[in-house]
């Protein structure tokens, strides 16, 4: 399908979707307790942004998944998130020659050769790296929710509408999934912005710690500002709240990367409204049961 065609039918199908049910993101999160979302899948304890990360996922009982998207040389859509091959797999001994390994400079075939696993354990040796349509799929097969990152969109021009792309033929633009199984988010507040101007129907989230100054300005084209959890104060949470996101609700604050149960339990008293984690379980167990909501609005 031409690229102006596939934004008018993004555009048509998506433009009247905004987002009526609340019960996809709790109302603020200092009603009830912050949702816990899997970094990279459970990846303390698979190797990242792989199956399996996302089946242990599932396998402790945790429903929201975070992964990471990037392009490669024949423009696949791959869950990785290094924009180099050579953390993770074993690259640089399938293609000793081709340093530095750059995503961007394999294709699609060339990254299904390499072995995702190992580099974590030899238990999970002969993992691949995934297909963004093959993880989506695993995705829908667990019953899972995610929280998608756009990764270096300024390496991958266009990046964002492929994305879309690839969400909506997996079904993930219909209006069940964008009340609350998707968000997408980004470092890039372009990248961002483009999501939302695309498909007005996804909620989207800002990786970073904009100023207090400048939350009116991402209230326009963000739900969610989502910063590292060490520039957090409950000043700033409260801050986000008060500012009413592109789908009419209170802007939310996702944080991360949490994976200590004190500093866990001191980001819930902020009133953070999730919690990002290569350890879901250390986290649960360490936040607060969930309060009864001040607003009939919960977590779907």
């Amino acid at each position: 399908m031409h690229a102006r065609a596939v934004a008018v039918t993004t555009t048509a199908l998506l433009g009247a979707m905004v987002l009526s049910s609340a019960s996809e993101v709790r109302a603020a999160g200092s009603r009830g307790r912050p949702l816990v979302v899997a970094h990279r899948g459970a990846g303390a304890y698979a190797p990242e942004n792989t199956l399996p990360a996302i089946d242990k996922v599932a396998a402790l009982g945790f429903r929201w998944v975070e992964n990471d998207v990037q392009r490669t040389k024949d423009g696949e859509l791959v869950v990785l998130h290094d924009d180099s091959l050579r953390r993770t797999t074993n690259v640089e001994q399938v293609f000793p020659d081709r340093a530095p390994w750059k995503v961007k400079d394999f294709t699609a075939a060339e990254i299904a050769r390499l072995d995702a696993g190992s580099w974590y354990s030899p238990a999970y040796a002969g993992t691949r790296v995934p297909r963004l349509d093959q993880y989506m799929r695993r995705v829908e097969h667990n019953h899972e929710k995610l929280l998608l990152e756009i990764k270096n969109p300024g390496l991958y021009p266009g990046i964002e509408r492929q994305t879309l792309r690839v969400l909506g033929a997996r079904g993930w633009l219909d209006h069940r999934h964008l009340a609350s199984r998707l968000i997408v988010q980004s470092f890039s507040a372009d990248s961002v912005r483009a999501v939302h101007d695309l498909a007005p129907g996804v909620r989207t989230a800002f990786l970073g710690r904009p100023s207090e100054g400048d939350l009116a300005r991402y209230a326009g084209f963000a739900d969610l500002i989502n910063p590292s959890h060490g520039t957090l104060s409950a000043e700033y949470v409260t801050a986000v709240h008060s500012f009413t996101g592109p789908h009419g609700k209170p802007m939310k604050v996702f944080t991360w990367t949490v994976d200590d149960a004190s500093r866990a339990r001191t980001l819930a008293g902020y009133g953070v409204d999730g919690i990002i984690t290569d350890k879901p379980d250390v986290v649960r167990t360490a936040l607060p049961a969930a309060k009864a909501p001040a607003a009939p609005f919960l977590v779907g």
